[in-house]
């Protein structure tokens, strides 16, 4: 077995969306992309006041990818065209594939916007293989409860399961949410003085960013807010902690495909594009109310 080693350290950039406090490490200065991960907004930390606006993203178009948003402290209200409607609180994650096309909003909820209180969100992309840009639009909505729990290094680690499998010693644990490729999507805390290795295929892309706390990689200390880029080789990910940390653990196939995006369109060729403007312009997304 062999390490992957760290390529490259790619550094969130501040972009606050009004008083909404935001780090993007992807797209940034250093990266236009990691495929087949396109895009991670980092909302928050932050405590909102009573009677506050909450979040501002209103009903609004994709398609042609995924987004997996990870609610690590408040709650957060999903509604789109298909009719799916939830409010996911701290620990849940929302999983979406948009596929052919469709109109969703995610806000704050009622309740949230009049008590107030603390926030700490985390929004990422994964583009969708050619074969799969159109295929029908899925969400799924879990609570904390409802994913997969696993103990990591006699309980100086955890590993919270979303999607794919993980084995350890003789058991096989598999994740909640079925996606329409293989891949795998973690959230993982570890301790001061921890050692963790965790399995990649060879022809898979590592998502790895660093939420809170500090870590060490191939000897080579890594700060919060940093999107971590691997060399290719390897079939493993070994983490020690130096602190207490969170991050975002996960790994799909690489494309290898073009690509050509356009705000939340996502697809293979300029023709898709335009097609993707014009049906959603034409309402064949479907509706949404705003919230």
């Amino acid at each position: 077995m062999t390490a992957r080693k760290v390529r490259h350290l790619h550094t969130a950039i501040r972009d606050d969306i009004g008083d909404l406090i935001t780090h993007r490490p992807l797209p940034g200065p250093s990266i236009d992309y990691l495929d087949p991960y396109l895009f991670l907004n980092h909302h928050g930390p932050q405590v909102y006041e009573r009677d506050n606006k909450g979040l501002p993203f209103g009903p609004h178009p994709h398609r042609g990818f995924e987004t997996v948003t990870f609610i690590l402290d408040g709650s957060l209200a999903h509604a789109d065209s298909d009719d799916h409607k939830s409010i996911i609180n701290t620990g849940g994650v929302q999983w979406m594939t948009a596929g052919r096309g469709l109109v969703h909003s995610e806000v704050s909820p009622e309740a949230f916007r009049r008590d107030g209180g603390r926030m700490e969100i985390l929004q990422l992309w994964i583009n969708l293989p050619a074969e799969l840009k159109m295929t029908e639009p899925r969400y799924t909505g879990l609570q904390a409860d409802d994913l997969v729990q696993v103990e990591l290094d006699e309980g100086r680690g955890h590993l919270t399961l979303i999607a794919g499998e993980f084995d350890q010693q003789d058991s096989t644990f598999r994740g909640p949410i079925e996606t329409p490729t293989t891949s795998f999507m973690s959230i993982i805390t570890i301790k001061e003085g921890s050692l963790i290795q965790l399995p990649v295929p060879e022809d898979h892309e590592i998502f790895c960013y660093v939420v809170r706390g500090n870590i060490m990689i191939s000897e080579q200390a890594i700060r919060p807010c940093h999107l971590i880029e691997f060399d290719t080789k390897g079939d493993y990910v070994e983490i020690r902690g130096s602190g207490d940390a969170t991050l975002i653990f996960g790994h799909s196939p690489r494309l290898k495909e073009p690509m050509v995006s356009h705000g939340p369109f996502v697809m293979n060729t300029r023709e898709e594009i335009d097609q993707a403007v014009s049906d959603y312009q034409n309402g064949r997304f479907g509706g949404l109310a705003a919230n």
